[in-house]
């Protein structure tokens, strides 16, 4: 058994720091929170550090970004293996970095049907490589020349980039079931769609709302019926009051949500996934104009829809769209929600027990006894100051140490 000694430790659920943080570790679990550390017990004194619960970030894609990429041409330049290799070191910057867990939220790009984030996250697993735990969405589903479906050649080279059904292009309710059917069948936990346009989207309004809404039911039908939720790429209003309405559980973005659309997601106790951080930092300066006229849009409306979500009390998840900003910088968007205005408890929360109730984990989330031994350490208080989350100096994931800055 190895005790940990910190100065202090977060108790997510009553908002407070526990002083000093003692817990006590065995194998991949916590086995004891708080009072004295057994003298007798090898001990990690951790001196100064707060102990926080390993963080989650519910929306990233680990196959894209990262060190040399050509983000223009690497979706015609970059095959399956190439894109994996990039993920080791993605995963390995998103775990030191103290997020523990993430959901990679759709591929698509062309892979002859291979669910690369399953592949990656069973080699996490395996302990062939660090990084986080990977809830793996497979493929996004997208009609044609929807919202990741990969556009950007088509005016000039039809046909580059075509990607099959089983590669999450899916039109009408036949094709949408097997697209679902496949991603589960190898490996997906949840399924992804694509409900509405984005800032990146070439085509169409960011907020138009692309499958209809016989064809988003039939998204939900198949994934229910197999224990999966279902997230929806979605930002327009409308777009997020038919998702709602269609069953969808989790709306990632929702950048120009009005008033009725957040009441719908209070109502139905749906989860809003946050990435407001690309909204400030994301530098579309060399992106397409029509490009650039979407982000002038969009961005400012994220900062007032975000925080009247939290003050109407939708359940809010962290995520960061990474590399929308870059692997291992995930902390900044905790900082942005608070400067946006969520109290850091309530940020805090939403990277840890509001993100594993929208994964479905009871194991994680807190730092209590039986749970994981997903455990971080930053230097000060977060309660105070946010920020500290973005220098954490000790990361246990399942009991064994990745991160010893102390």
């Amino acid at each position: 058994m190895l005790t940990l000694k910190a100065a202090g430790l977060l108790d997510v659920d009553s908002g407070e720091i526990i002083r000093p943080g003692v817990i006590r570790v065995e194998g991949d679990r916590i086995v004891g929170v708080g009072g004295p550390a057994d003298p007798s017990a090898e001990t990690l004194d951790l001196g100064g550090l707060i102990l926080l619960p390993g963080l989650m970030d519910m929306e990233v894609n680990l196959l894209m970004g990262g060190r040399g990429e050509n983000p223009g041409l690497s979706q015609v330049q970059d095959d399956p293996p190439t894109r994996v290799l990039r993920a080791v070191g993605n995963a390995r910057r998103t775990l030191r970095a103290g997020f523990t867990t993430v959901r990679n939220l759709g591929l698509f790009v062309k892979t002859g049907g291979y669910l690369l984030d399953v592949a990656l996250g069973k080699a996490i697993d395996a302990g062939w490589i660090e990084g986080p735990r990977v809830v793996p969405a497979g493929h996004a589903i997208t009609p044609t020349g929807g919202h990741l479906d990969p556009t950007m050649f088509a005016a000039f080279m039809p046909g580059v980039l075509e990607l099959t059904v089983e590669e999450g292009i899916a039109n009408g309710v036949d094709e949408i079931r097997k697209a679902v059917r496949y991603q589960i069948k190898h490996g997906a936990q949840l399924i992804k769609v694509c409900c509405s346009g984005g800032v990146m989207s070439l085509t169409g309004e960011a907020g138009a709302q692309h499958y209809s809404d016989e064809e988003l039911r039939v998204i939900v039908d198949e994934a229910h019926r197999r224990g999966l939720r279902v997230a929806a790429h979605t930002h327009g209003a409308e777009a997020v009051k038919h998702a709602v309405a269609c069953g969808i559980d989790c709306i990632e973005h929702g950048f120009l949500m009005d008033d009725e659309a957040i009441a719908m997601l209070v109502e139905h106790d749906r989860f809003l996934v946050t990435t407001r951080r690309l909204a400030e930092a994301m530098d579309v300066s060399k992106a397409p104009p029509v490009l650039q006229a979407k982000a002038a849009e969009m961005f400012p409306k994220a900062r007032t829809s975000i925080k009247a979500a939290y003050e109407a009390g939708v359940k809010i998840a962290v995520g960061t769209d990474a590399p929308a900003i870059p692997h291992g910088r995930n902390a900044d968007e905790l900082v942005t929600l608070v400067d946006w205005g969520m109290p850091p408890t309530a940020v805090l929360r939403a990277a840890t027990v509001t993100a594993a109730e929208l994964i479905n984990a009871t194991d994680r989330g807190r730092l209590a006894e039986g749970l994981l031994a997903d455990i971080i350490g930053v230097p000060g208080d977060p309660l105070s100051d946010i920020t500290v989350t973005q220098n954490v100096k000790f990361v246990m994931k399942g009991g064994q140490v990745y991160v010893n800055k102390n």
